[in-house]
């Protein structure tokens, strides 16, 4: 086996292989509760989105227009990842076929995640891209390279933001970049081909780096943070082998610039992620853009320097095999009682059985952007989710869909029985989801109040008077109801620790917004302490306010 895959001419059909795999499991393996959401991305294409630029959009709308099915969703990624071990190949300058094969065979996660829908994907070929691009550029500084540089760095910012710590680390391995003027000319082309998602982010409050660098922060450490992120690496990049590959990986001495910018990524986005372990929870994948990087440095250190490859020799075939029993699990539900991704498992069932209970109605899901995007993707209809005040936001909010359910008799589904006491049920994998229908329907979500200062000092049982600015989202003019009950500008104040305060308000929706700012009382608790304020709206009956402004921080002395 190892003496067939030394020749060269055997390289393509093992990654024509892989490739065929990929399509494979890409074609009966169900959406993944993301990819569905990313999915609904595709159907309203912009040039920025809540959670991430729009790069797995545009390669979903491709895919999809192709196959209406679970292979068209992923078709972009199947390829793209398939491009991406070609390039690599092209980026290890002293090559080994059977070691490029025994570390492809040990990174387990590059298998089987390497179809999913997901923006690791073309962030992942865009970063290889970019470091191919870079080697080019080092060896001539034609304009060819240059412009193919700044696109190739537009690409992965396009891709996720995480890409520009690439660029940051490349610079940083090579300050002689400072002193190039082609490389400020890249620069600048990177600038400009990004400027409309900038320009969409400035449009819409800049939701992105408010969700990523402030909602997302943990409010103390935990050491699990970063002993999760460590193990999650060793796993990510393995799952066997992985702690081998980064040991290498680190070891790899680098003979040119090149090299050092692999290097100083390869460290560099380790230790940034590893730092950000210290302000909340880090997900392991974060890092998949050094995936280049890692391979090529390994690469390097097993055939430039002699370092030992006897345990990916000998644990080669346990990792296939691995992959091939996750490969099979992810088809194949065998094992029902293991909750391991069950979001891959059943969904046609239960959106069936949900939609026969709708009857046509729109379903309307509380605080889930994982749900309605499965529910319309397997089901079809229109779907919705209404965020509470304390539930995480998503591209939902930003979306016009309320304007088309205002005043209509609509399903509203949750996972929590509380919001729906009185309600039916039905089963999935992920546990009851709770039903009951809704009529007539409002909430405001595209309503948003903008306080002039995000953080209030204030005396124990005094009273602020908080000016916010008033953002009407809607295109369409604004229904208010129900009419027995108007809804009223209020607030929710929390600090985790005496309970939550829901102040309902007195200023009526409809007057706010005939005004370009209004004024909104908030008194001051009387325990002392550090608090946090959203002002808020109402949701249909048993439900908590949606958030409507963004998050305030109040002190009470």
């Amino acid at each position: 086996m190892i003496r067939f895959l030394t020749k060269n001419q055997y390289k393509y059909g093992v990654i024509a292989l892989w490739a065929l795999l990929a399509v494979l499991q890409a074609s009966f393996t169900e959406l993944m509760d993301d990819e569905a959401y990313y999915w609904v991305y595709s159907r309203h294409l912009d040039w920025g989105y809540f959670d991430h630029p729009p790069m797995i959009a545009i390669l979903i709308k491709l895919g999809y227009a192709l196959f209406p099915n679970e292979l068209g969703v992923r078709l972009g990624m199947v390829v793209l990842n398939v491009l991406t071990l070609l390039l690599v190949d092209r980026l290890i300058p002293r090559k080994n076929n059977v070691v490029f094969y025994l570390i492809l065979a040990g990174m387990g996660a590059m298998q089987v995640g390497g179809i999913l829908a997901v923006p690791d994907i073309p962030l992942i070929f865009f970063a290889t891209l970019y470091f191919y691009l870079y080697r080019n550029f080092l060896a001539s500084q034609s304009w060819k390279n240059t412009l193919l540089l700044a696109v190739s760095m537009a690409l992965m910012f396009y891709s996720k933001y995480h890409g520009v710590l690439l660029v940051f680390f490349t610079v940083l391995s090579n300050l002689h970049l400072l002193r190039l003027y082609r490389f400020y000319v890249a620069v600048v082309v990177t600038s400009l081909l990004f400027f409309p998602h900038l320009y969409w982010q400035y449009t819409h409050n800049f939701p992105s780096l408010q969700y990523h660098l402030v909602e997302r922060n943990a409010s103390a450490y935990d050491i699990s943070f970063s002993l999760d992120y460590i193990a999650g690496q060793i796993l990510l990049f393995g799952p066997l082998v992985g702690w081998l590959l980064l040991y290498y990986a680190f070891r790899a001495q680098v003979q040119n610039s090149f090299e050092r910018a692999l290097k100083f990524s390869l460290v560099g986005v380790l230790a940034f992620f590893l730092l950000s372990t210290f302000k909340g929870r880090v997900e392991a994948n974060w890092t998949v853009m050094i995936f280049a990087p890692l391979m090529v440095l390994a690469h390097q250190g097993i055939v430039r320097q002699g370092f030992s490859a006897k345990v990916l020799q000998k644990t080669w075939w346990l990792s296939l095999l691995l992959v091939l029993v996750v490969r099979v699990y992810m088809v194949w539900d065998f094992a029902p009682g293991v909750e391991i991704r069950p979001e891959i498992h059943h969904n046609k069932t239960w959106t069936a059985e949900l939609a026969q209970q709708a009857a046509g109605r729109p379903v309307v899901f509380v605080s889930s952007y994982q749900s309605p995007s499965k529910y319309m993707f397997y089901a079809g209809g229109v779907s919705y989710s209404i965020n509470s005040v304390f539930a995480r936001r998503s591209q939902y909010n930003y979306w016009h869909t309320e304007e088309s359910l205002w005043g209509k008799n609509i399903l509203l589904v949750s996972n929590h029985r509380p919001y729906i006491p009185e309600g039916d049920s039905l089963q999935r994998t992920q546990g009851l989801l709770f039903y009951r229908t809704d009529s007539p329907y409002y909430s405001y979500q595209l309503i948003q109040f903008e306080p002039v200062h995000t953080r209030l000092t204030g005396r124990g049982g005094d009273t602020l008077f908080l000016k916010l600015g008033v953002k009407n989202g809607y295109d369409a003019p604004v229904q208010i109801g129900p009419a027995n009950m108007p809804p009223t500008v209020g607030y929710m104040l929390w600090n985790g620790k005496s309970g939550n305060e829901t102040v309902r308000g007195t200023l009526p929706l409809a007057e706010a917004l005939q005004r370009d700012s209004v004024v909104i009382p908030v008194k001051v608790p009387v325990e002392k302490g550090d608090y946090m304020l959203k002002i808020t709206l109402p949701a249909p009956a048993g439900l908590e306010p949606t958030h409507n402004s963004p998050l305030i921080k109040l002190k009470a002395e």
